[in-house]
């Protein structure tokens, strides 16, 4: 980091400090987290943390990566990486799996639990809640006097969207099909010798 750099870090930090009243539940949920780990408040930690609050949906890391780089190119990759592990392990992101070979990372702090579909497709992925699915998750946690302390359910399947799409190619494609079929010529009965 140059000198104007951490000139420009401490400048952030001195204000953010000096104006505790515009500090969110989040940042100070934060806070709490970094130093009951013994970690220091750092400018691009908090930019971090700016950044991953103003996402909407779900992020991967990469992504969350080229948002902070257009705002500091200084933040290098690895401090993404682990602060959104901190972000994790102090309840602000909670980390998903969607069958892409990436985590992916959503709001966690105060936000309503849900499920995800995802569309194995196109990679789209459905939040929803169900109080049915809770309800026989407790009861099988119940039954098998399992203390449920978190869960994730993520349903594979394919998207209305893709099924119409892939319908349509199914359908464009019997079409062709029913084009080239040869049709047996109708031929004229066989007559026996003229007399």
């Amino acid at each position: 980091m140059s000198r104007e750099q951490g000139v420009e870090c401490r400048r952030l930090l001195e204000r953010s400090a000096a104006d505790q009243t515009l500090m969110t539940e989040e940042q100070e949920v934060f806070i709490k987290h970094l130093r009951g780990q013994g970690l220091k408040r750092t400018a691009q930690r908090d930019l971090i943390l700016e950044v991953f609050l103003g996402t909407e949906g779900h992020v991967t890391g990469e992504d969350l990566y080229r948002l902070v780089r257009k705002q500091d190119a200084s933040v290098g990759q690895t401090t993404v990486y682990r602060t959104l592990k901190l972000l994790t392990d102090s309840g602000l992101a909670r980390e998903a799996r969607f069958g892409d070979g990436r985590a992916h990372y959503e709001h966690n702090y105060k936000h309503e639990h849900h499920d995800h579909m995802i569309c194995s497709a196109c990679g789209k992925v459905i939040e929803f809640y169900s109080p049915e699915l809770e309800a026989i998750q407790d009861k099988m946690a119940a039954k098998h006097r399992f203390e449920l302390t978190s869960h994730l359910l993520r349903m594979i399947g394919v998207c209305s969207a893709c099924r119409r799409q892939q319908e349509r190619k199914i359908n464009r494609k019997g079409l062709r099909e029913k084009k080239h079929i040869k049709r047996p010529a109708l031929r004229a009965p066989a007559r026996g010798p003229q007399q």
